[in-house]
């Protein structure tokens, strides 16, 4: 790396031996730009490898911009992510610890994670669990994220068998299984599909699409722990390290 800046300020040099008296852009003549561009290109051509180095910095740079862009998004939206009104939550609701989840009832990852959530449940008893209803895969999403809501305002300590059961089950979530889920966990089916339909239940699914457009969250499902937004699947253990990030310094990575 030092040896390819030695060598690009070599070139540099070269420029301004050329060019002496010429102190801005806008005062080089159209021949004096292309002998800068013929110094330039015969120096990438002898060196190839600074352009991927640029690039990988590009990219670098980049990441870390992105970054910090969702962690700012996270700062300004800790309310609505952390202790909205509409959220359902499983394990301690008074836990030092929040692990966010969007998640679709259709989502094969969101099914997949399903295991990780149990493992957290139960062997982290310093950690709560909020989850957002966030339907975008299909209608039969959207019908089955209305009942879920539904039954975390009528009766939210029964969402817990009944988030499992339903997001659990094989084959596509609808209206229809969700109500069976809710009848299973001990809910009125009546009052179920009533509730379903009122406007709190509307405005629950609306919250959690406003705050991921927010965030620029499309997928599911997403963590938020902390300041820091992980994307997908990705498994008990990696979950497991940031939570216990969280335990030791109060971030993800100590």
């Amino acid at each position: 790396m030092f040896a390819h800046f030695r060598n690009l300020l070599s070139a540099t040099l070269v420029v301004a031996a050329l060019f002496p008296s010429v102190s801005s852009a806008e005062e080089f003549t159209t021949s004096q730009k292309a002998a800068i561009g013929d110094v330039v290109k015969a120096y990438l051509m002898d060196h190839p490898e600074v352009i991927t180095e640029a690039l990988q910095a590009l990219d670098t740079r980049n990441k870390a911009a992105e970054q910090q862009g969702r962690t700012d998004a996270i700062q300004a939206n800790r309310d609505a992510i952390f202790s909205s009104p509409y959220q359902a939550v499983l394990g301690d609701p008074n836990a030092k610890i929040t692990l966010v989840e969007f998640f679709d009832y259709n989502c094969g990852y969101c099914k997949k994670a399903l295991a990780d959530t149990r493992a957290i449940l139960d062997k982290e008893k310093d950690v709560k669990i909020v989850l957002k209803e966030f339907p975008i895969l299909s209608e039969g999403s959207v019908e089955a994220a209305k009942v879920a809501a539904a039954v975390n305002i009528l009766a939210p300590k029964a969402y817990e068998a009944f988030h499992f059961d339903l997001l659990g089950t094989r084959g596509q979530a609808d209206g229809d299984r969700a109500l069976a889920a809710a009848v299973k966990a001990g809910l009125d089916e009546t009052k179920v599909k009533e509730t379903a339909a009122k406007p709190e239940v509307a405005e629950a699914i609306s919250h959690s699409y406003d705050l991921a457009r927010k965030l620029n969250i499309n997928g599911t499902p997403a963590y938020i722990i902390g300041d820091e937004l992980v994307f997908g699947a990705v498994g008990f253990s990696e979950l497991n390290q940031k939570i216990e990030a969280m335990r030791a310094c109060g971030k993800t990575a100590c």
